[in-house]
């Protein structure tokens, strides 16, 4: 991602966005014309689905303890934990996104 102060910075930015928001987004033009409201919309769309999977990840044990077997409740609980990590890591940059759209400087740290 090109830093906020390169000419042309946002094009890259809304497509990132876009690829962190339901396909189906693509769809409409308001996105693309208004880049704010995009990374708006994309911290809001990952904070849900952070908390789906933070509750996916409490009541795996629970629900499915009788269906599956241990194995594969590990390798669920391993799956969500992961993908946890990645919603997280995507959520901090959308949030990062969205304030260098408010014009928020960043200044390198040592």
């Amino acid at each position: 991602m090109p830093p906020p102060e390169a000419p042309g910075w946002e094009v890259p930015a809304v497509g990132w966005l876009l690829d962190h928001c339901p396909s189906d987004y693509r769809m409409y033009a308001v996105w693309r014309r208004h880049p704010i409201a995009l990374a708006w919309v994309t911290t809001h769309h990952l904070d849900g689905q952070l908390g789906a999977m933070r509750a996916a990840y409490r009541g795996l044990r629970v629900d499915l303890t009788d269906h599956v077997e241990p194995e594969g409740i590990a390798a669920a609980l391993a799956a969500l934990e992961a993908e946890g990590a990645r919603l997280l890591a995507a959520r901090r940059a959308a949030g990062l996104l969205l304030e260098a759209m408010h014009g928020h400087a960043f200044v390198p740290r040592l």
